[in-house]
């Protein structure tokens, strides 16, 4: 693996970012990255998902929906903040086809998440960055209400989408390959 391949270097320097600004993607962008990252692993293409954007004011209303559900003042205020961490907000809903004859809902919810994966990398490499958030308030029925999360589907969490603010977060310390991966064949 010695020629330069641009997937293998997303792949490689794609890290969370916490801390988000402007630019994100606009919505011609967005929807052709989202186009795109539709093409991960999907047994039966059943595509059990949908994504909730949310920006510019609308994240102040989510914030109000966090802060209604908290338990004190301070609480409702942190979570009130919260989707202003980023220009860009995708709740990210999943949807599965119950009782499925030949996917089942793990499946389901595994080409759900390969979605999400594919779609961060995707923006990184278009030159923004992103972190999967989530907690307990993807199950308060504000939220999910405001989000139009119906009974049938689950809140996974929002991909929070910006510009990275700040320097780059630290390389990952590498990972033990021979621990990792058992081999069962011959000749190797």
């Amino acid at each position: 693996m010695t020629r330069p391949n641009s997937v293998l270097d997303a792949v490689l320097t794609r890290r969370s970012a916490p801390r988000l600004t402007e630019p994100a993607p606009g919505s011609a962008d967005l929807e052709c990255l989202v186009q795109a990252a539709a093409t991960a692993p999907d047994h039966g293409r059943l595509r059990p998902w949908r994504l909730v954007a949310v920006s510019g004011d609308e994240r102040a209303r989510l914030g109000d929906a966090l802060a209604e559900a908290a338990d004190a003042p301070e609480q409702a205020r942190r979570a009130a903040a919260k989707p202003l961490r980023a220009p860009l907000l995708l709740a990210i809903v999943h949807r599965p086809v119950p009782d499925h004859p030949k996917v089942p809902e793990w499946e389901q919810l595994a080409a759900t998440a390969g979605m999400v994966t594919m779609l961060s990398l995707l923006l990184h490499s278009h030159g923004f960055a992103s972190i999967w958030r989530t907690g307990p308030t993807v199950q308060v029925p504000q939220v999910r209400k405001y989000l139009g999360v119906e009974d049938d589907e689950q809140l996974l969490g929002w991909l929070y989408v910006g510009t990275r603010e700040g320097e780059d977060a630290a390389d990952r310390r590498p990972l033990d390959i021979p621990a990792r991966i058992t081999w069962h064949t011959t000749g190797i």
